[in-house]
């Protein structure tokens, strides 16, 4: 399935960034006169990135990266899984891969890559508007001083305006789903009032792009969002956040995840799996990976770059390598144990 965006190409310095708001977004950078490239000439780290890691990518990674290596980088953020059915399909050709969950990875197996480095995570939460008719309800549920199942409630309350991603490509919007019917098993949440909570699993009028969704909560449009803890640490916004057993972004508790399932419009039902952050370097005989592509994997395992995503909110885990291991890259094989 072909993901809309519009497509923004701007030459920024290594200082500068490029944050569009839109279907999805792609912005490029060049190399910095700075900084000496490793093997004397830049090459291109062209990455393609789940859309809630855009604001992470241009203006957190991509700047660093290209005054430390010299090298190029460019960013194409969307929906995980829509990005990875246009990689396999041939209508994008990056040679660094930053999904979201496992699902994405393997769409790309073993035609582009046969190996991927896991490295964090990104627990789900509900975002709200703060000046929002509800909002006064979610901060007190956010403070605890009401029980987490009233969120459930406000959520289904008719009226009440929900955004979430699309689950046919977006790994949040997927999980999303799987978390409300979490809900009902370890919360006690009805079928009902997760079922008003949804509307129809696929219902128009709750979707949204990944990367359009927060401006839209921003903007006053939504009461409520889907979000990753991150997103809303990185825009400001209040948020409820959910028990580690329904939020998929504890690796103690992926065996809960891996229990869910949601079955998807086209009638394939697909099962639920940690959030995790995973990267790995796109190769092709056509399209041959760049020593700035392994380069760009590197950095996102360097102390520097963990640091960066503690503090914006990810769940730093151990750096490990999925797949056929002895495929990675020597320098990030250092950098990571095997599964």
């Amino acid at each position: 399935m072909r993901v809309s965006r519009s497509i923004i190409a701007v030459a920024v310095t290594a200082m500068m960034v490029l944050v569009a708001v839109g279907c999805g977004t792609s912005s490029a950078v060049s190399s910095s006169p700075a900084a000496s490239p490793t093997n004397g000439t830049p090459t291109l780290a062209n990455v393609a990135s789940a859309g809630s890691l855009q604001l992470l990518m241009d203006k957190y990674m991509g700047p660093p990266f290209i005054a430390q290596t010299g090298d190029e980088y460019q960013n194409q953020s969307a929906g995980s899984i829509g990005l990875a059915q246009e990689i396999a399909a041939g209508e994008l050709t990056p040679n660094v891969f930053v999904p979201i969950g496992a699902a994405p990875m393997a769409l790309v197996e073993p035609a582009f890559t046969t190996w991927a480095v896991q490295f964090a995570a990104s627990p789900l939460v509900v975002a709200y508007y703060p000046q929002g008719p509800y909002a006064s309800e979610l901060k007190k549920i956010s403070d605890g001083k009401l029980p987490i199942t009233d969120l459930f409630t406000l959520m289904a309350t008719p009226g009440f305006k929900l955004g979430r991603t699309d689950p046919a490509t977006d790994s949040q919007g997927q999980g999303f789903v799987e978390m409300v019917g979490l809900a009902e098993k370890y919360l006690g949440v009805s079928a009902a009032t997760a079922s008003a909570v949804l509307g129809e699993s696929n219902d128009s009028s709750q979707i949204f792009s990944e990367t359009a969704l927060e401006p839209i909560l921003q903007a006053g449009e939504l009461d409520a969002a889907s979000a990753y803890l991150p997103q809303a640490v990185q825009l400001g916004l209040p948020y409820v956040a959910l028990p580690n057993q329904i939020n998929f972004g504890d690796p103690g508790d992926a065996s809960i995840y891996e229990s869910a399932s949601m079955t998807l419009s086209t009638g394939k039902v697909v099962t639920g799996s940690l959030l995790d952050l995973e990267a790995s370097v796109l190769s092709t005989a056509s399209n041959p990976a760049t020593p700035a592509a392994t380069a760009f994997v590197e950095f996102l395992l360097s102390p520097g770059a963990r640091a960066i995503l503690k503090k914006e909110g990810y769940t730093l885990l151990t750096p490990t390598l999925l797949g056929q291991a002895s495929a990675a890259p020597q320098g990030i094989r250092s950098l990571a144990t095997s599964s």
